[in-house]
């Protein structure tokens, strides 16, 4: 991890918004709550929250074509957004939409009770952990 990146991942614990106001989702009572909760978590501030979208779409642009996709995507810093899994097939996924999800929330569950080993150029190695809020 970059210094600049390093220093960007600890921007929503040096920085003060004006209360009242919200400008990120730090000010927001979840991300509040989740601090409070989750005490380990929220005490290294190089820990990551991340957010998971999907959104059919039909990959050739033909409504009422018989394939679609479902792209998985992880939503941090616009920079870093990037596609975690695509779902193929000749129909939406329906009800087994977990059959395909199961690899990302195992890779979530690991990041969340175990992390992984980061380089952090700003102060070394450190135990990263991300949270999917």
């Amino acid at each position: 991890m970059s210094r600049k990146t390093a220093q960007d991942m600890t921007w929503h614990k040096r920085t003060k918004t004006r209360p009242g106001w919200m400008s990120h989702p730090r000010d927001g009572e979840a991300w509040k709550h989740f601090d409070v909760t989750y005490l380990d978590f929220s005490a290294e501030e190089r820990n990551d929250r991340v957010g998971l979208c999907t959104n059919e779409f039909t990959p050739f642009g033909q409504f009422g074509h018989s394939y679609s996709c479902w792209p998985m995507m992880i939503c941090m810093k616009e920079p870093f957004v990037f596609m975690s899994l695509i779902i193929p097939g000749p129909k939406s996924p329906g009800r087994d939409l977990d059959l395909f999800l199961r690899p990302l929330v195992d890779e979530l569950n690991d990041l969340w009770s175990v992390g992984v080993n980061t380089w952090d150029s700003y102060t070394e190695n450190f135990q990263l952990r991300v949270a999917l809020m």
